[in-house]
């Protein structure tokens, strides 16, 4: 290679990099700020119901883990439909995309359908099956059923708005989300403290804004002109539902071992008493703004990624892995930092009882340590379902959760009788086992597509 060429390879690296991050950076910044500000109107969410008292937030609260279980099938449909559709966006095969977006169709409203059936038929039985005390059997039943009135709608939107971020429109799905939220505030302010409904009242705010807000994900995703088809697309395909399976069986699993793995945690942290209870969920959701930014980057990661193995340029999937790692970790490093000196003032938004936020702003400062390890999960796992390599996500979130969390919170819960501190350092050593087994699976000269 002569020095002329030599200068031409440097030029085109540095392009190509800088394009990647540009893109990467594009994509990002409309998904973080979905993320953080739903989270930031869900801090209000939270507060609005946590003012009524310790028994009204461990109402809510008791749901909470197995409301993000009835996510687990659509949540592992949106993981094969966003992966396909990356792909043939990266290929320009309209054909496909067009296949894909009846088939998205087809997927949502029957797997919203069943889900919102069995969450109802069980909605009396979960807070006894999640240990809960009996004064708050009802209160939290009753939450559940009316949340999961519209849960139909509310699951298929996920499909559908992973079929718009898959066409590198990410603005959409967040103008969409923003919105809900703050209809969500505006009827809880009305139903709470307004009508006097408290818990029903929240409920009801949420089963509205869900369903509105999913009707309106339909409604863009059909308007999307990459997404166009007909009614004959929508009839079962053998082909794509195969692929489907083949990609989102196993994240169907992860998302099950994960979510039941929460139940079953939070289940041990119940038993514990509500004040413990109230101080540890409302800290779960106060961390949330801290690592939500991590999940913007996963779905903008995972679209690029998906693009690039359409493309066949494996360059440009390398870089995005590097990319995103390292913006990852600057804002999960900064965030911790953030978290570490806020954790007080964060948790007395969400709370009036000073037992609880003391108790919770604890066990934050505990967990902003870890902040960077979980950013890397985060990051990692979103690479891995670009490539449509879900096996091997089940694989490690499966172990981690149940022989790490679980195994080690139940010795240290129920035989050895230790406090929340111990809970908490559980819960922490899961996600730094989950990084480090990314990290070592997940690397560049191993992408290779399933």
């Amino acid at each position: 290679m002569n020095s002329n060429e030599l200068v031409q390879t440097k030029e085109n690296n540095v392009i190509n990099w800088k394009g990647v991050l540009a893109t990467l950076v594009s994509l990002s910044i409309p998904t973080v700020l979905e993320e953080v500000l739903s989270t930031l109107i869900q801090y209000v969410d939270t507060a609005m119901v946590g003012r009524l008292g310790e028994k009204a937030t461990a109402s809510v609260s008791t749901t909470t883990t197995v409301n993000w279980l009835t996510y687990a099938l659509t949540g592992a449909i949106s993981v094969a439909m966003l992966a396909m559709a990356a792909k043939a966006m990266g290929a320009k095969d309209e054909k496909r995309l067009k296949k894909l977006s009846g088939q998205a169709i087809f997927l949502g409203f029957s797997s919203g359908i069943v889900i919102e059936i069995i969450a109802l038929v069980l909605a009396p039985f979960i807070p006894i099956w999640m240990g809960a005390e009996q004064d708050i059997w009802k209160p939290a039943a009753t939450y559940f059923a009316i949340l999961s009135t519209t849960l139909f709608i509310r699951n298929s939107s996920r499909v559908f708005a992973a079929m718009i971020r898959a066409t590198k429109d990410t603005k959409t799905p967040m103008l969409i989300s923003v919105a809900e939220n703050v209809l969500n505030v505006i009827l809880n302010a009305l139903f709470i403290y307004g009508l006097g409904l408290g818990v029903i009242g929240a409920a009801i705010a949420s089963a509205i804004s869900y369903g509105v807000g999913g009707f309106a994900m339909y409604v863009a995703f059909r308007r999307n002109k990459y997404l166009q088809c007909s009614l004959n697309d929508v009839k079962p395909d053998a082909e794509v539902i195969k692929e489907c399976v083949h990609i989102g069986l196993p994240a169907l699993g992860t998302n099950i071992a994960s979510c039941l793995g929460y139940v079953v945690f939070a289940g041990m942290v119940s038993g514990m008493g509500t004040t413990v209870f109230a101080a540890h969920s409302i800290a779960v959701a106060a961390e949330e703004i801290v690592y939500i930014p991590g999940y913007g980057l996963r779905v903008a990661t995972s679209t690029l990624i998906g693009n690039a193995l359409g493309e066949k340029n494996e360059r440009k999937l390398n870089l995005t892995r590097r990319l995103s790692v390292i913006i990852t970790m600057i804002i999960m490093v900064i965030n911790g930092v953030l978290l570490y000196i806020f954790a007080l003032p964060l948790m007395s938004i969400f709370t009036s009882s000073e037992r609880v936020a003391v108790l919770g702003s604890e066990m934050l400062k505990l967990v902003a340590f870890s902040e960077p390890f979980f950013g890397l999960m985060i990051v990692l796992e979103g690479v891995a379902y670009g490539m449509g390599r879900t096996k091997g996500v089940f694989i490690i979130e499966t172990f981690s959760m149940w022989c790490v969390r679980l195994v080690s919170t139940f010795v240290c819960v129920k035989i050895l009788g230790l406090d929340l501190y111990a809970v908490w350092l559980c819960m922490i050593a899961d996600n730094i086992c989950k990084a480090v087994l990314l990290a070592v699976t997940v690397r560049p000269g191993r992408l290779k597509s399933d």
